[in-house]
Protein backbone atom coordinates (compact mmCIF):
# COMPACT_ATOMS: atom_id res chain seq x y z
CA UNK A 1 0.00 0.00 0.00
CA UNK A 2 1.54 3.26 -0.92
CA UNK A 3 2.01 6.35 1.20
CA UNK A 4 -0.23 8.49 -0.82
CA UNK A 5 -3.29 5.71 -0.25
CA UNK A 6 -2.18 6.01 3.84
CA UNK A 7 -2.57 9.94 3.16
CA UNK A 8 -6.49 9.17 1.63
CA UNK A 9 -7.53 7.21 4.57
CA UNK A 10 -5.86 9.45 7.15
CA UNK A 11 -7.79 12.46 5.55
CA UNK A 12 -10.62 10.04 5.64
CA UNK A 13 -10.63 9.19 9.26
CA UNK A 14 -10.08 12.93 9.78
CA UNK A 15 -13.20 14.04 8.32
CA UNK A 16 -15.40 10.73 8.39
CA UNK A 17 -14.76 9.69 12.02
CA UNK A 18 -13.41 12.04 13.96
CA UNK A 19 -15.03 16.15 12.73
CA UNK A 20 -18.37 14.23 12.10
CA UNK A 21 -18.72 13.03 15.08
CA UNK A 22 -17.54 15.90 16.95
CA UNK A 23 -14.09 16.19 17.61
CA UNK A 24 -13.27 20.13 17.61
CA UNK A 25 -9.72 20.61 18.64
CA UNK A 26 -7.81 21.25 16.14
CA UNK A 27 -4.47 20.89 17.95
CA UNK A 28 -6.10 17.00 18.47
CA UNK A 29 -7.27 17.00 14.67
CA UNK A 30 -3.49 18.08 13.89
CA UNK A 31 -1.97 15.44 15.89
CA UNK A 32 -3.84 12.93 14.80
CA UNK A 33 -3.30 13.80 11.25
CA UNK A 34 0.08 13.39 11.62
CA UNK A 35 0.68 10.23 13.28
CA UNK A 36 1.24 7.15 11.18
CA UNK A 37 -1.53 4.77 12.65
CA UNK A 38 -0.35 1.91 10.34
CA UNK A 39 3.47 1.75 11.91
CA UNK A 40 1.28 0.80 15.29
CA UNK A 41 -0.72 -2.05 13.78
CA UNK A 42 -0.05 -5.21 12.72
CA UNK A 43 0.93 -6.02 9.72
CA UNK A 44 -1.95 -7.74 7.89
CA UNK A 45 -4.07 -5.15 9.20
CA UNK A 46 -2.41 -2.32 7.58
CA UNK A 47 -5.18 -1.54 4.67
CA UNK A 48 -7.58 -1.15 7.49
CA UNK A 49 -5.33 0.87 10.06
CA UNK A 50 -7.31 4.20 9.86
CA UNK A 51 -11.20 2.13 9.53
CA UNK A 52 -12.92 3.56 13.27
CA UNK A 53 -12.30 0.06 14.74
CA UNK A 54 -10.40 -1.22 17.69
CA UNK A 55 -7.60 -3.76 16.26
CA UNK A 56 -5.60 -6.52 17.93
CA UNK A 57 -2.24 -6.32 18.68
CA UNK A 58 0.00 -8.63 20.66
CA UNK A 59 -0.50 -10.26 23.98
CA UNK A 60 -4.42 -10.13 23.81
CA UNK A 61 -4.74 -6.39 23.45
CA UNK A 62 -5.75 -4.08 21.39
CA UNK A 63 -5.11 -0.69 19.47
CA UNK A 64 -8.14 1.74 20.04
CA UNK A 65 -10.33 3.05 17.40
CA UNK A 66 -9.44 6.43 16.28
CA UNK A 67 -12.33 7.91 17.49
CA UNK A 68 -11.94 6.90 20.94
CA UNK A 69 -8.20 7.51 20.70
CA UNK A 70 -9.34 11.31 19.80
CA UNK A 71 -12.15 11.76 22.36
CA UNK A 72 -9.57 10.57 25.37
CA UNK A 73 -7.00 13.05 23.92
CA UNK A 74 -9.56 16.23 23.47
CA UNK A 75 -10.73 15.31 27.19
CA UNK A 76 -7.19 15.97 28.58
CA UNK A 77 -7.60 19.39 27.39
CA UNK A 78 -3.71 19.54 26.77
CA UNK A 79 -2.01 22.54 25.86
CA UNK A 80 1.70 22.07 25.14
CA UNK A 81 3.26 22.03 28.65
CA UNK A 82 1.95 19.70 30.41
CA UNK A 83 3.52 16.25 31.94
CA UNK A 84 1.47 13.40 31.08
CA UNK A 85 0.98 9.89 32.08
CA UNK A 86 0.18 7.26 29.95
CA UNK A 87 -1.22 3.51 31.89
CA UNK A 88 -0.82 0.89 29.39
CA UNK A 89 1.57 1.97 26.53
CA UNK A 90 -0.36 -1.18 24.28
CA UNK A 91 0.11 -0.09 20.74
CA UNK A 92 2.04 2.93 21.22
CA UNK A 93 -0.41 5.17 18.97
CA UNK A 94 -1.92 6.86 21.80
CA UNK A 95 1.46 7.72 23.44
CA UNK A 96 2.84 9.15 19.95
CA UNK A 97 -0.69 11.37 20.07
CA UNK A 98 -0.07 12.56 23.48
CA UNK A 99 3.63 12.91 22.24
CA UNK A 100 2.76 15.48 19.67
CA UNK A 101 0.33 17.56 22.15
CA UNK A 102 2.25 17.29 25.19
CA UNK A 103 5.46 18.87 27.10
CA UNK A 104 6.73 14.92 28.25
CA UNK A 105 5.20 12.13 28.42
CA UNK A 106 5.80 8.78 30.47
CA UNK A 107 4.24 5.84 29.60
CA UNK A 108 4.06 2.44 31.93
CA UNK A 109 2.83 -1.32 30.27
CA UNK A 110 3.07 -4.58 31.87
CA UNK A 111 3.51 -6.38 29.11
CA UNK A 112 7.73 -6.23 28.15
CA UNK A 113 7.46 -7.23 24.63
CA UNK A 114 4.68 -4.46 23.83
CA UNK A 115 6.85 -2.34 25.92
CA UNK A 116 9.93 -2.72 23.31
CA UNK A 117 8.26 -3.04 20.17
CA UNK A 118 6.40 0.70 21.35
CA UNK A 119 9.44 1.77 22.30
CA UNK A 120 11.11 1.03 19.28
CA UNK A 121 8.15 2.34 17.07
CA UNK A 122 7.78 5.71 18.80
CA UNK A 123 11.78 6.26 18.66
CA UNK A 124 11.86 5.70 14.49
CA UNK A 125 9.31 8.35 14.63
CA UNK A 126 11.41 10.91 16.41
CA UNK A 127 9.34 10.71 19.82
CA UNK A 128 11.91 11.52 21.94
CA UNK A 129 10.05 13.07 25.15
CA UNK A 130 8.41 9.47 26.07
CA UNK A 131 9.86 7.68 28.87
CA UNK A 132 8.28 4.08 28.81
CA UNK A 133 8.42 1.61 31.60
CA UNK A 134 7.29 -1.76 31.88
CA UNK A 135 5.30 -2.48 35.18
CA UNK A 136 2.09 -2.35 37.40
CA UNK A 137 -0.25 0.66 35.73
CA UNK A 138 -2.23 0.59 38.79
CA UNK A 139 0.44 1.65 40.68
CA UNK A 140 1.80 4.56 38.58
CA UNK A 141 4.91 6.19 38.74
CA UNK A 142 5.32 7.76 41.76
CA UNK A 143 9.28 8.29 41.61
CA UNK A 144 8.08 10.91 38.71
CA UNK A 145 4.44 12.44 40.14
CA UNK A 146 2.90 14.48 40.06
CA UNK A 147 1.75 14.30 36.71
CA UNK A 148 -0.49 17.35 35.26
CA UNK A 149 -2.53 14.60 32.83
CA UNK A 150 -3.02 11.25 33.60
CA UNK A 151 -5.12 8.97 31.10
CA UNK A 152 -5.54 5.65 31.61
CA UNK A 153 -6.35 3.25 28.44
CA UNK A 154 -7.70 -0.25 30.81
CA UNK A 155 -11.18 -0.49 32.32
CA UNK A 156 -11.35 -0.61 36.24
CA UNK A 157 -13.83 -0.58 38.92
CA UNK A 158 -12.97 2.94 39.83
CA UNK A 159 -9.67 5.21 40.03
CA UNK A 160 -6.81 3.13 41.43
CA UNK A 161 -5.88 5.34 44.60
CA UNK A 162 -1.80 5.58 43.53
CA UNK A 163 -2.94 7.33 40.44
CA UNK A 164 -5.19 9.94 42.08
CA UNK A 165 -2.57 10.64 44.57
CA UNK A 166 -0.08 11.11 41.48
CA UNK A 167 -2.39 13.64 39.78
CA UNK A 168 -1.69 17.36 40.43
CA UNK A 169 -3.94 19.84 41.92
CA UNK A 170 -6.25 20.84 39.21
CA UNK A 171 -5.28 18.41 37.10
CA UNK A 172 -7.19 15.78 34.85
CA UNK A 173 -7.34 12.10 34.85
CA UNK A 174 -9.30 10.22 31.62
CA UNK A 175 -10.11 6.47 31.77
CA UNK A 176 -13.20 3.76 31.50
CA UNK A 177 -14.15 2.94 35.06
CA UNK A 178 -17.10 0.66 35.60
CA UNK A 179 -17.89 -3.13 35.52
CA UNK A 180 -16.13 -5.13 33.94
CA UNK A 181 -18.79 -5.80 30.75
CA UNK A 182 -19.76 -2.07 30.79
CA UNK A 183 -17.40 0.87 31.66
CA UNK A 184 -18.21 4.98 31.27
CA UNK A 185 -15.31 6.99 29.45
CA UNK A 186 -14.75 9.43 32.93
CA UNK A 187 -13.09 13.17 32.66
CA UNK A 188 -12.00 13.69 36.52
CA UNK A 189 -10.54 17.07 37.81
CA UNK A 190 -8.76 16.61 40.82
CA UNK A 191 -9.91 19.39 43.25
CA UNK A 192 -8.28 20.64 46.88
CA UNK A 193 -12.03 19.76 48.02
CA UNK A 194 -12.25 16.35 46.20
CA UNK A 195 -13.28 15.93 42.98
CA UNK A 196 -15.23 16.77 39.75
CA UNK A 197 -16.28 14.57 37.26
CA UNK A 198 -18.00 14.31 33.85
CA UNK A 199 -19.09 11.22 32.34
CA UNK A 200 -18.44 11.59 28.24
CA UNK A 201 -19.71 8.00 26.67
CA UNK A 202 -20.02 4.30 27.45
CA UNK A 203 -17.35 2.00 26.23
CA UNK A 204 -15.58 -1.14 26.77
CA UNK A 205 -12.15 -1.45 27.21
CA UNK A 206 -9.42 -4.60 28.17
CA UNK A 207 -9.08 -4.40 31.93
CA UNK A 208 -6.41 -3.07 33.94
CA UNK A 209 -4.31 -5.81 35.74
CA UNK A 210 -1.86 -5.77 38.64
CA UNK A 211 1.28 -7.56 38.79
CA UNK A 212 -0.62 -10.08 41.46
CA UNK A 213 -2.79 -10.95 38.49
CA UNK A 214 -6.04 -9.82 39.76
CA UNK A 215 -7.69 -7.44 37.83
CA UNK A 216 -8.75 -3.76 38.48
CA UNK A 217 -12.41 -4.05 37.00
CA UNK A 218 -13.85 -6.61 39.42
CA UNK A 219 -14.03 -9.17 37.09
Amino acid sequence: MTGDTFALDRWRMLDEHLRQRGIRDQRVLDAMTAVPRERFVRREDMATAYADAALPIDCNQTISQPYVVAAMTEALRLKGDEKVLEIGTGSGYQTAVLAELAREVFTIERHAELSARARRILDELGYHDVHAFVGDGSEGLPSYAPFDRIIVTAAAERVPEPLWQQLAEGGLLVGPFGPPDFQTLQVIRKLSTGRQTINLFPCRFVPLVRESGEDESGG
